[in-house]
């Protein structure tokens, strides 16, 4: 399932195999979520389901519901 891959990206990019993501999830929730992380995931989000986001759409990320929201609007099915 593809909530699962997300979450996987997330652990990745952060360093933390125990963190699990929900909607509401912001980067005040996450260690080390600053603008240097949040640009590493999106490129890891892209590159892992094959899509490219707008800068608008980049802009509009401030929870992972909105990643989410973004990734169904791709096509991912999460």
């Amino acid at each position: 399932m593809s909530i699962e891959r997300v979450q996987n990206v997330f652990r990745e990019v952060f360093g933390r195999d125990d963190l699990v993501i929900t909607p509401e999830l912001t980067a005040r929730d996450v260690k080390d979520w600053d603008s240097f992380n949040h640009i590493n995931l999106v490129i890891k989000l892209e590159s892992t389901f094959g899509i490219e986001f707008s800068t608008d759409e980049i802009a509009g990320f401030s929870c992972v519901g909105d990643i989410l929201e973004v990734l169904r609007k791709n096509g991912v099915d999460c």
